[in-house]
């Protein structure tokens, strides 16, 4: 366990700096071989190899320079979950939370969603409390 929870330090690091680099290399390092990373939001998967081209060409073929604020990162036995935001250049706060399924000490799967803010419906407020929107 004990590794583990330096893994969860290291990437913990990784995401309070923003350095999506990082945290490119951190998966690479400790990612299984048959790593997969789901975003069901669009229907795309990506394997290992596709995931970490995918995130060294991400800026150049996006137009972007996004940068993560991290929130918080919650879990125990082989399931974490990552919340933050993430910014895209525009200033929108749009919100992350990842899934990350663990095998044998090392990351086998990440399920990543990703929201817009929207206004709330006025219908609701009787309903609701207010609370502070995301912010990048």
């Amino acid at each position: 366990m004990a590794d583990i929870s330096a893994m969860a330090q290291q990437f913990e690091r990784a995401m309070e700096s923003g350095d999506f680099t990082q945290l490119g290399n951190l998966i690479q390092q400790n990612a299984t071989d048959d790593f997969v990373e789901e975003w069901p939001q669009s229907g795309e998967r990506l394997r290992k190899a596709a995931s970490m081209k995918m995130a060294e060409s991400y800026p150049e073929m996006s137009g972007t320079q996004p940068k993560f604020s991290y929130r918080r990162m919650l879990g125990s036995g082989d399931i974490f979950v990552v919340e933050g935001t993430i910014d895209y250049g525009d200033g929108t706060p749009v919100s992350y939370v990842g899934i990350g399924e663990l095998r044998d000490g090392k990351i086998a799967k990440m399920t990543e969603y990703f929201a817009n803010p929207f206004e709330a419906p006025a219908w609701r407020a009787d309903y609701v409390e207010r609370m502070e929107p995301a912010t990048a």
